[in-house]
């Protein structure tokens, strides 16, 4: 179900995902904030659609202002401990990587995915992009729900 939101002109294309982190200090006082603080907090979401002939509204965190847009929450991919990783089970990550350089560094620690919650996998995808774990960790690549 897609949801009608205000997002920065500069980000307002069909497919940008993005993390909403909840309200900013300069949207205190702002005249929008019903249209734009409407979505869940540290939850990844899609631009669907754009809304045609809707105006470019000012804004105080974005210099170009913000449109209307309609997005939908999306699902996480997160490297998981593989041992009973399964579709439908709920699980969460195994814990922070410093291997910032590692290429599973982001699926080790993606954005909207918290360390201490537990999410439903929506799908196995298979091995992580990395040939070794630093840490020693047997770990398979998925897409979480992070909405339940």
């Amino acid at each position: 179900m897609s949801t009608v939101t205000l997002i920065g002109t500069r980000l307002a294309e069909p497919g940008t995902e993005f993390v909403y982190h909840g309200e900013a200090d300069g949207c205190a006082g702002c005249p929008y904030r019903s249209q734009c603080l409407n979505l869940e907090a540290n939850t990844k979401y899609r631009i669907t659609s754009i809304r045609e002939n809707a105006q470019t509204l000012e804004c105080a965190m974005h210099d170009d202002g913000v449109r209307a847009v309609e997005v939908e929450p999306v699902s996480v991919r997160a490297n998981i401990t593989s041992k009973g990783a399964f579709a439908g089970s709920k699980t969460s990550l195994p814990g922070p990587c410093p291997y910032i350089d590692c290429p599973s560094h982001e699926y080790c620690e993606p954005d909207a995915v918290e360390f201490d919650e537990e999410y439903r996998i929506r799908d196995i995808l298979g091995d992580p992009p990395h040939d070794v774990c630093h840490l020693d960790r047997s770990l398979e690549l998925v897409e979480l729900d992070t909405q339940e």
